[in-house]
């Protein structure tokens, strides 16, 4: 599945923590649709299925989860959080995307 980086991470503990409930999951999806045929989706989700997959980082605080197809098409992928004067944000580096999109969120 997806990797974070200790910098994606430390982001991820921080915005649960500022959410006020320490159970929240991150999830991460990949859905059709954008430009390039699929796109990107992250939220932060308290309710999980038999089948989703988990990944804890950090110390075991964080904990990652995706369903079994989006899983599939992150394997290998890296979550980092990029904090520069163009802008902040999550990024994800995909070795399994063959094309993106200009704008990022979507790749086939």
């Amino acid at each position: 599945m997806i990797t974070l980086t200790d910098i994606a991470t430390e982001k991820v503990r921080e915005l649960i923590a500022a959410e006020g409930e320490l159970d929240l999951a991150l999830r991460v999806a990949v859905r059709p649709g954008g430009c390039s045929g699929y796109s990107y989706e992250m939220f932060f989700d308290s309710e999980t299925e038999a089948d989703d997959m988990s990944q804890f980082f950090g110390e075991g605080d964080v904990r990652v989860v995706s369903d079994p197809m989006s899983a599939q098409l992150l394997e290998g992928a890296t979550l980092d959080f990029k904090d520069g004067l163009m802008g902040s944000g999550f990024a994800i580096d995909n070795p399994n995307a063959q094309r993106t999109c200009g704008c990022g969120n979507s790749f086939s």
